[in-house]
């Protein structure tokens, strides 16, 4: 397992989002309009609150996922927890690896053709992993990747450094879509070639026009390749809305027949006046504050667990997350490998803290400081209950309200000056948290780029080290090492795990809207929304 891992900051880059990704959608009748369409054209309006940082598929790191997804694909779709199979075939056919985790070889399927008419084939499919293994956004996934080769028209070999999931990461929604070779060399010789809204996919979907900040418009594809996802609407046409009150205005007034994202406080009240339900579903965003380990008190782990017995668990999702949400297992978001549900809890428990205090030599009470970033509403709604919680226990906590990245630049600067206590919102790159999650933010380096809680222990290295030359070739192996990986960090308490967010849909009663699959958190799937029956 490689024991560096290059991380582009990105942790509070969707606030818009909230505390999970929220669909709402109306229920009238699809047909809100576009520019050019006639009556005949059938469309799905949009409200988004996704802005657009690139067009460029191989460069991506951030909200253009949204529209992205409906107009690329990958390998392989990763299915939500809960499916009868783990995949879906996308790209590939079909795919199978040697016994050693160390070849993976994926089969090309016949008919797909990118949306420049060119046909799809071996050749094309790796150079789009070459282009992201050497450029992309989310690079680092494709760390194992020793080589690859197109054997024939049909046939895609992979021949990794170590034992890797290439399943997983074939099937991540950053830096592995595949891409006309085509586009490829245009964007080679100009990287603003993709930025007005060209594309080069082979998914359901074009771009059929683009107003920066204001407008997307995406227009199915006649000759998309899988007849059984084939897109109902003509047209989807995106009205890009920060602001989550104006979509939700937008959404029960008519004017769109979708928006993704509402309030999080407000959904309950939106279904009730659309007349349809909430439902819930897995999200891969989890709520985590780091101790910093580096000084005392909190060098000692029996402070850590005193403080970690003192949060108000049921309090903070009830308050932070509306309700939407379940106490972590851990660092590892329900529904996303490794997550278990045998990975121990803290409770609230005051005269447990209290007493771990005392023995700690603290029983006279404590004085530190805690830092949250100022945009993130869930944050704002739940650190006071913290403070409050600790303030029973004799701890008094100076809370911090900073932007993000102000917060992150004071953390990574020096951990001697830096905060005791800081609350991070986090989600795995692609649907493997042991090799993000769990190496990211607990893993011992010396530049650390996510543990901000500073702690080195090289029992928990071995192990998550251990476990990610497993992944590619033992996933229940590996599954049993990240499961003592994770124990350990409950034991030591470098950090408290408070809770994952769930998705949250407004159910419409006038369209048939797919379940959230909590492995394309950003990416709303048009192609498979239709009208209700």
């Amino acid at each position: 397992m490689a024991t560096t891992r290059a991380r582009r900051l990105r942790a509070h880059a969707f606030l818009a989002l909230g505390a999970a990704g929220v669909v709402g959608l109306a229920g009238c009748t699809a047909g809100g309009g576009a520019a050019n369409a006639d009556a005949d054209t059938s469309v799905l309006s949009v409200a988004a609150s996704a802005a657009i940082t690139t067009w460029d598929p191989v460069r991506s790191f951030s909200t253009e996922a949204l529209y992205l997804g409906n107009v690329y694909e990958p390998l392989l779709w990763k299915n939500a927890e809960g499916a009868a199979e783990d995949f879906t075939p996308g790209i590939a056919e079909s795919w199978e690896t040697s016994e050693d985790g160390l070849t993976w070889t994926f089969t090309i399927r016949e008919g797909a053709t990118f949306h420049d008419g060119e046909p799809v084939d071996a050749e094309a499919v790796k150079a789009s992993i070459e282009a992201a293994k050497d450029h992309a956004g989310a690079s680092f996934i494709w760390a194992p990747l020793e080589s690859i080769e197109a054997t024939d028209d049909r046939t895609v070999v992979m021949h990794l450094s170590y034992s890797a999931p290439m399943d997983l990461v074939a099937a991540s929604t950053y830096g592995a879509w595949i891409v006309s070779p085509k586009a490829l060399a245009a964007s080679a010789d100009d990287e603003q070639y993709f930025e007005q809204g060209i594309d080069a996919g082979t998914g359901p979907y074009t771009v059929k026009s683009y107003t920066p900040g204001e407008k997307v418009v995406l227009e199915a594809y006649d000759d998309y390749w899988n007849d059984d996802a084939a897109p109902t609407y003509d047209i989807v046409d995106i009205e890009i809305t920060p602001d989550a009150v104006t979509a939700q205005q937008m959404l029960t007034s008519g004017e769109v027949d979708l928006a993704t994202n509402l309030p999080l406080e407000n959904v309950d009240t939106v279904a009730s006046d659309l007349g349809t339900e909430v439902r819930t579903a897995n999200s891969p965003f989890n709520f985590v504050g780091f101790f910093n380990t580096t000084r005392p008190p909190l060098d000692d782990p029996k402070v850590r667990q005193a403080l970690s017995y003192a949060v108000p668990y049921d309090d903070v999702i009830e308050v932070g997350g509306q309700g939407y949400g379940t106490q972590a297992h851990g660092p590892v978001p329900k529904g996303i490998f490794p997550y278990s549900e045998d990975v121990p809890q803290y409770t609230q428990d005051l005269d447990k803290a209290k007493s771990l205090l005392e023995e700690a030599g603290h029983g006279d009470g404590l004085k530190l400081t805690l830092t949250y970033a100022s945009e993130n509403s869930s944050e704002a709604r739940f650190v006071p209950l913290i403070k409050d919680a600790f303030a029973k226990i004799g701890v008094e906590l100076d809370v911090r309200a900073e932007l993000f990245n102000q917060q992150w630049e004071n953390a990574k600067a020096d951990p001697a000056t830096a905060q005791d206590i800081f609350v991070v919102y986090y989600w795995p790159t692609y649907s493997d948290a042991g090799a993000d999650n769990l190496y990211s933010l607990f893993h011992s380096s010396d530049a650390p780029f996510f543990n901000l809680s500073y702690w080195k222990n090289g029992e928990y290295d071995a192990l998550v080290e251990e476990a990610g030359t497993l992944t590619g070739s033992d996933r229940d192996a590996a599954q049993g090492k990240y499961e003592e990986a994770m124990n350990l960090l409950v034991d030591q308490a470098p950090g408290f795990f408070l809770y994952d967010a769930q998705a949250v849909t407004v159910a419409p009663p006038a369209l048939e809207v797919p379940d959230f699959n909590e492995n394309y958190p950003f990416t709303t799937f048009f192609a498979p929304i239709t009208p209700a029956s």
